[in-house]
């Protein structure tokens, strides 16, 4: 699994990446983390708000910062 933060390097941008490796961690799956603060990449996955939660090349959440539980639901 490929999950990506992406985001110009914001409070709530690295709070969600923080989110993200803890709710990771609780479900013991095996997941790449990455943060992706190039506004080009940013752009192509249609993007134009942050931060935003990119699994597997879907966007699932846009805008808003998630608990690490309601990343949880993402993941599953």
């Amino acid at each position: 699994m490929i999950i990506k933060i992406l985001g110009a390097g914001c409070s709530k941008c690295k709070q969600l990446f923080a989110n993200v490796q803890q709710a990771v961690e609780e479900m013991g799956i095996e997941a790449t983390i990455e943060k992706v603060e190039s506004l080009e990449e940013m752009m192509s996955y249609g993007v134009m708000q942050t931060p935003a939660l990119v699994v597997d090349g879907q966007v699932k959440a846009v805008g808003k910062l998630l608990s690490a539980k309601d990343v949880k639901k993402f993941l599953q």
